[in-house]
Formats: structure tokens, C-alpha cells, sequence
């Protein structure tokens, strides 16, 4: 079945947490209800609840209503909910309920992600996938990187995206990507102080960003604006980015920087461990992060991922002589310069 409708938050990283009890309650009360009032037809109320962006997206509150009159053509009524759950993602609380419909075999998909006023920032009703799909295909499964390659930063960052299945790390479905990684500052659970409205509530943002390695820069991007939290620009995917050529086919791509923040240009000689520029928002990214890849030529979106193995970082506290940070990891340098 075609998806009938698909206006979730395009979140270039996101963090799941546990929020907190009184706030899992007022989310499962307003995702039940909203839910209620879709099928139901009350339509006009949640078009006034959205955020502009969500509003902009559906276009109208016509265009609303007739993807509601899709869902109930393709799906019918709700019979049963099978399970409603709570988490947090880049400052939004976001309500996930399974449920089956009377036209559909499978398990359906109803998600509401609501921002910190409340405002519902991200919608959809889709099948729920039975068998998910897999990860790009690689030639470089067994691959070993041959840059002496440290981590980008100084800071404790955690692990957003990384891994090589695709429950660790949503990169691993494009093989240009397959093996990149998503990293933000957590402070007790959160990627941000405040109400995450402004770039400089989240704790990575304008924090230094390194070379991982020694390297030429093959390419240096600046000039694209830093994002409002919550918003993403698509036409420049990596926003302000730095290519490094490692030598021995490998490059490495670190994107997103802080506008005006690079310190390097093209033709730039740089050593391992070196200030490139700021952690920032720019690009196809909702919130200040760093997302780092290597990858086997210099162009991004043309060259395949490689494996990134880092030597001497801490994850978890453990130290790691040489290896991959995974989703869920807390990781930094072993010792000041990595």
C-alpha cells in the first residue's frame, strides 16, 4: 500500500530518551486524543495545534482534511491498539502508537512528535514495515582503515547514529553513507539546556571540531546558514562542510560546521588533531551535531563509505585500542590530543 500520508520531522539526528513520568502521561492523553479526533474528522483543531512548519508542509487545512478521508478509504476504522509508547527526540516528546485497522493486514503506524509548547511538530500513519529493509550493500565489509585515525574533538560526545546494522545507525540503508556517524553532547539526558529554540541552548554547538587525521583539505565549505532548531535545509546537504584526503583512496567528510567558523581552505595541509572549524546546524540537520564519514573518493554523494576504525578513545569509560563507536556510547580521547 502506497503510505497515505508522511509528515514526520525530517531529524537528521535523533536522540531517544526517556521522559519524564507526568510528561509520558500528558503525551499519551494528547497522542490518544489527536488520534481520536483524526479519524473522527476534527480536523480544523489539530491544523490550529501545528506547528508552521507542519502547516506549510500539508499546505492547507483542505489538504488535512482529504488525507484523512485517504487514510479512512485505505485503511478503514481502527479495531485495536497494540501498544502506545513515549520517548523524546531533539526536543520534541514524541507518542508512537501500533495499532490494526479494519482494511489492512498489517500492523499500522500512528506517530505524533509535539514540541516543547506542545505543538504538534510531526505526524504520520504508515505500515508498519515486517521484515526491515537492510543495509546497503558493501564491498568493504571487512575493510581496514589504514589512516592512524583519532576521534574529531576533545569533548565527551555521544553516539546518535553508528553501527553497521540499521537499528544502530539509519546511515547504513545508503551506501554512500553506510558506515558514517551522528554525534551530540549529552548533559543528563539531554542534548540541550533551556527550551532548544536557539542554537546556543545545545551543548555542542560551536564546540572545536579536529582533523581525525593528517591530511590535505580537498574541499572547504562555508557560508551556509546555521538552521533554527527543529528546521532543516535539504538543498544543502551537509551544510558548511571539510573533505580531508587521507592518502591511500581514504577521505574523510565532516559536515554541518557553524557558519564563518572554518579555519582551513582548499590546498590546506593539516595535522591530526587540528581545529578545522565549530560544531554547528547547518545543512539537512535540526539541531547542532557533527556527522563525520570516511569514505573511498573525494566527491560526497559519489564515493562509497569505509569503515572508520579510532584508536585510543574511551567508550563508556572503557578504553578502546582501536575500533567503531556504536549508537548509545558515550566516547572520547583516551588523552588530551587523542
Amino acid at each position: 500500500m502506497r503510505a497515505a500520508l508522511a509528515l514526520l520531522l525530517a531529524l537528521a539526528a535523533v536522540v531517544p530518551a526517556l521522559p519524564a513520568a507526568a510528561q509520558v502521561a500528558d503525551a499519551e492523553q494528547a497522542g490518544d486524543q489527536l488520534s481520536t479526533d483524526f479519524y473522527e474528522g476534527r480536523t480544523d483543531g489539530i491544523w490550529d495545534r501545528m506547528t508552521p512548519q507542519m502547516q506549510s508542509a500539508l499546505r492547507s487545512r483542505e489538504n488535512l482534511a482529504a488525507s484523512r478521508e485517504q487514510i479512512r478509504q485505505q485503511l478503514g476504522v481502527e479495531t485495536e491498539v497494540l501498544e502506545r509508547t513515549v520517548s523524546s527526540a531533539q526536543g520534541h516528546t514524541v507518542y508512537l502508537r501500533r495499532a490494526r485497522f479494519e482494511k489492512l493486514p498489517m500492523v499500522v503506524l500512528v506517530q505524533w512528535a509535539f514540541d516543547a509548547e506542545g505543538k504538534v511538530g510531526g505526524f504520520f500513519i504508515r505500515p508498519e514495515q515486517s521484515e526491515p529493509p537492510a543495509p546497503a550493500p558493501s564491498k568493504y565489509l571487512d575493510y581496514q582503515t589504514r589512516a592512524d585515525l583519532r576521534l574529531p574533538f576533545e569533548d565527551e560526545f555521544f553516539v546518535v547514529w553508528g553501527g553497521r546494522s540499521l537499528e544502530q545507525n539509519r546511515h547504513a540503508a545508503d551506501a554512500n553513507q553506510r558506515f558514517a556517524l551522528d554525534l551530540v553532547i549529552l548533559r543528563d539526558g539531554a542534548t540541550h539546556a533551556g527550551d532548544g529554540r536557539s542554537n546556543e541552548d545545545y551543548h555542542c554547538f560551536g564546540r572545536p571540531v579536529l582533523a581525525p587525521a593528517t591530511g590535505t583539505v580537498v574541499e572547504a565549505l562555508d557560508g551556509v546558514e546555521d538552521n533554527v532548531p527543529g528546521e532543516t535545509n535539504r538543498e544543502q546537504l551537509t551544510g558548511n562542510r571539510v573533505i580531508l584526503d587521507h592518502g591511500n583512496g581514504e577521505f574523510s567528510v565532516l559536515a554541518h560546521f557553524r557558519k564563518g567558523s572554518l579555519q582551513v581552505k582548499a590546498g590546506d595541509s593539516v595535522a591530526a588533531g587540528q581545529q578545522l572549524g565549530e560544531c554547528g546546524n547547518s545543512g539537512n540537520s535540526s539541531e547542532p551535531h557533527i556527522h563525520y564519514q570516511l569514505q573511498d573518493g573525494p566527491r560526497f554523494g559519489e564515493a562509497a563509505g569505509l569503515p572508520a576504525q579510532f584508536r585510543n578513545y574511551r567508550a563508556d569509560g572503557e578504553v578502546v585500542a582501536r575500533g567503531e563507536p556504536a549508537k548509545g556510547q558515550h566516547i572520547r580521547p583516551a588523552a588530551p590530543g587523542g
